[in-house]
């Protein structure tokens, strides 16, 4: 029997992610996918596993995972991205707990992957992300980059992790960062942020976020790859306030 849940994805040339994800996916009841035009085989691949690929041009991620929800038919929805898959083991407690628990939404915990190691520390883990939620309940927060779920009612927490293959090398993470620190600038601007707030934290918040992640968070036990994430996250950090900055001094 199928699990009578929706699965919500959206795509943006993934052909080298999709169908690991949907193949960890196809025990669910619906499968929909919003993709942004892709240019590679990722609608073909997707269509191999449900009629309901839509097509639809990029407004940002929250427009386009809410545009996704929308388009699900059942009480019950998951979203997950191309570059994360669902286990067994959290199938079969995503089955349980929507038939026996009255909760409106769960958080669940994800091992994300950096470099093809799981991260364990540096603030990566349990790293838990609200994805299942009840239709009426659930919907996304309009914001420009790092957007999530709210919740309206009871929300309680899965035990198994949705698995998240992240950055497979410094230079994907470098590409993403160019753009995720552009749509993080623009978040800046419209807190409407005084410039000199926004040089210090050019100045300190990358030394922060380097010793929150390394020491604080015991980044260090992760070993070089640990040590990678937090210069890596660091630079973002800087990069964002940078971008900021710029466009107001234009």
């Amino acid at each position: 029997m199928k699990i009578p849940v929706s699965v919500a994805i959206i795509t943006k040339n993934e052909e080298k992610n999709i169908e690991k994800l949907l193949e960890s996916v196809r025990d669910f009841q619906e499968i929909v996918v919003v993709d942004s035009f892709s240019t590679d085989n990722t609608v073909e691949i997707c269509k191999k596993y449900t009629n309901k690929v839509y097509q639809k041009d990029w407004e940002g991620f929250a427009r386009q995972k809410q545009f996704a929800i929308e388009k699900t038919t059942l009480n019950w929805i998951l979203v997950v991205d191309a570059d994360e898959r669902v286990t067994e083991e959290l199938k079969k407690e995503i089955f349980e707990k929507i038939s026996n628990e009255n909760f409106d939404g769960y958080y669940i915990p994800r091992k994300n992957f950096f470099l093809g190691k799981w991260i364990k520390y540096s603030g990566w883990w349990p790293d838990y992300t609200l994805r299942l939620f009840r239709r009426q309940k659930g919907r996304l927060q309009m914001r420009q980059v790092h957007e999530k779920i709210i919740v309206e009612g009871k929300v309680g927490y899965l035990k198994n992790s949705l698995l998240h293959y992240t950055y497979s090398s410094v230079s994907e993470f470098i590409t993403k960062m160019q753009n995720y620190s552009t749509l993080s600038a623009e978040e800046i601007i419209k807190s409407n942020s005084k410039n000199y707030k926004i040089v210090l934290k050019m100045i300190f918040s990358p030394i922060f976020t380097f010793i929150k992640m390394f020491i604080l968070r015991f980044g260090f036990l992760d070993g070089t790859k640990g040590f990678l994430l937090a210069v890596l996250y660091s630079y973002y950090t800087f990069l964002k306030y940078a971008k900021a900055w710029e466009r107001l001094c234009r």
